[in-house]
């Protein structure tokens, strides 16, 4: 398959998780990846910075469309519903392949660096929906109390959808673990 025929992003993808998981991360090159989707290494970094972004590169797309469903939320929602529509639309990004999302989960959990790099993106992204909330009038204090907890609400109803068995969604996983720490929460 040549360089110039079209998808050559999505065979690169496609290569480096494949051999991320045949040989593990450390091991892999960008050339391999490269050689495996039929492209040159130099088409590799057309598209990606490293052999990281493979893995990381929705990122953007997941922060922007998070952030229009936070500030397109009713003037009425309270903070955690406001993180509750951005997280959902996070999922909706990233929810209609759990196979896929399953084989990048393991590839990230199997490496420390992987891992880092995944809490910081984590990170950024709660700080985000912070900054999002304070435009919305929210205070310092319960932007980011609102932030975190979704962060933590998110990788819970993750790791629930990429372990389990049946065919949870991956929104309803998210708007599930909501409800149970509303549940948690609420007082007697």
């Amino acid at each position: 398959m040549g360089r110039w025929e079209p998808g050559a992003s999505g065979r690169l993808r496609e290569a480096a998780l494949a051999l991320y998981l045949e040989h593990g991360f450390e091991q892999t090159m960008v050339a391999d990846i490269a050689e495996r989707a039929g492209v040159t290494a130099r088409t590799f970094f057309r598209y990606f910075a490293d052999k990281r972004e493979v893995l990381f590169d929705a990122s953007p797309e997941l922060e922007e469309k998070s952030l229009a469903a936070l500030e397109a939320a009713p003037a009425t929602a309270s903070p955690l519903d406001l993180v509750e529509a951005a997280l959902d639309a996070a999922a909706d990004v990233i929810g209609h392949n759990r196979e896929l999302a399953r084989k990048r989960h393991a590839v990230i959990m199997a490496n420390a660096e992987l891992r880092e790099r995944e809490l910081m993106k984590v990170a950024h992204m709660s700080a985000a929906l912070a900054d999002g909330l304070r435009r919305r009038g929210i205070g310092d204090t319960e932007a980011s109390l609102a932030a975190e907890t979704g962060a933590a609400v998110y990788r819970v109803a993750f790791q629930r959808w990429v372990d389990a068995a049946d065919d949870l969604d991956l929104r309803d996983a998210v708007r599930q673990s909501f409800a149970q720490l509303r549940t948690l929460t609420a007082t007697n």
